[in-house]
């Protein structure tokens, strides 16, 4: 049976959007494969990992009848990617393999039966739909994501806070070291709803959604259950366990009465800190901030007793500090920025800094202090 004819990117288009969750090594080998179900001309795609589960349809030439089965998902990527892409292709099925062509070349893959294939069982109270424009989350999602922890014990700072309310989208991200938090005002109102994203999750989103240079006009429909989100945008569906647990009082974290502050440009910061950064000491990565009027100073030495130094004149009339910080903390934040000028405030060498932006009321980031 002839279960597609396709171009080459068409097809390839369809399995990248739902690939990303799928982990080459699997306790469950079926993990490693991605479901196809045929329907007449209209053939969906689903990956799973337990947790999440993505799926997406497309329409292809091919055999009438149905069909299903699960397929190495990387493989059949890998193959798909060294073939030409204006080269159309063929995927048929014969006893219990499933064979690609294309041009001269030739694969025969083997299959696991679709029935093997775990779909998420999905919640039976999912609340309201709400929408927001794709562009609008992916520019959230990029402010935050960078301050989410990697693999904490304190397994709900491994993801980011999702707080709807009213006509406020307000997305927070922390590792305990730093903290992100980035809002928008949206066109829709919004039902209360607050809930942790896990980091899979938010990370999957983040190469999925659209913004304005990839066409992303369209819309992000939102639902959400007691322990399971829901969401659908550029025909993809995607369905995610959501992270228990209380996430901290991330308001409390936000400096609200530093009395010193400088705005400066973006760009000129970050390279200064990426030239200071490249003789930091491998475990600490310090860095030593001056700020006194007119001038901020950077400096980094290492074990070997190598040091660099920075200096950048600035508008400043404030107190003069010396403060440390984990250099890496501030160049994610500075560099998932697009901004020209940004805000730095601060109260004393002990105390955490907050970097905000300008023309960006809804943007704040905090950094702790570091001994140096």
């Amino acid at each position: 049976m002839i279960v597609l004819k396709s171009p080459q990117e068409k097809f390839l288009a369809a399995l990248q959007a739902v690939a990303g969750i799928v982990e080459r090594r699997h306790t469950l080998p079926v993990l490693a494969n991605v479901l196809l179900r045929k329907t007449g001309p209209e053939i969906e795609f689903t990956t799973s990992d337990l947790e999440i589960q993505v799926r997406t349809r497309a329409s292809f030439d091919g055999d009438p009848g149905d069909f299903q089965a699960t397929v190495g998902a990387r493989k059949l990527i890998d193959i798909l990617r060294t073939l030409p892409a204006d080269q159309n292709v063929t995927l048929s099925s014969a006893q219990s393999k499933l064979t690609l062509s294309g041009g001269k070349s030739r694969f025969t893959l083997q299959t696991l039966p679709a029935e093997d294939f775990p779909l998420v069982q999905e919640a039976a109270d999912f609340g309201p739909a709400f929408s927001v424009p794709q562009k609008s989350l992916k520019a959230l999602i990029a402010q935050v994501h960078f301050a989410m922890a990697v693999h904490d014990i304190r397994y709900y700072l491994n993801g980011i806070l999702f707080v709807a309310e009213g006509k406020s989208l307000t997305l927070v991200a922390t590792d305990g070291h730093r903290l992100a938090l980035a809002q928008a005002t949206l066109e829709v109102e919004m039902p209360k709803q607050e809930v942790i994203l896990p980091r899979k999750t938010v990370l999957e989103l983040q190469r999925l959604l659209r913004d304005d240079k990839e066409g992303g006009e369209g819309a992000i429909e939102m639902r959400f259950a007691g322990n399971q989100a829901k969401f659908a945008f550029s025909g993809m569906e995607f369905v995610t366990k959501l992270v228990e647990g209380k996430f901290p009082d991330y308001n409390r974290v936000i400096p609200k009465n530093h009395k010193n502050h400088v705005t400066l440009g973006r760009a000129p910061l970050l390279a200064s800190l990426q030239r200071a950064a490249i003789l930091t000491s491998e475990k600490f990565k310090g860095v030593r901030i001056n700020i006194e009027p007119g001038t901020l100073r950077i400096a980094s030495s290492n074990a070997e007793q190598e040091e660099a130094k920075e200096e950048l004149e600035i508008d400043y009339g404030g107190d003069a500090i010396e403060i440390g910080f984990n250099v890496t903390y501030l160049m994610d934040a500075l560099a998932n920025m697009d901004q020209e000028m940004v805000s730095l405030s601060l109260q004393d060498g002990n105390s955490s800094a907050l970097v905000t932006v300008p023309e960006q009321a809804g943007f704040k980031y905090v950094v702790m202090p570091m001994r140096i």
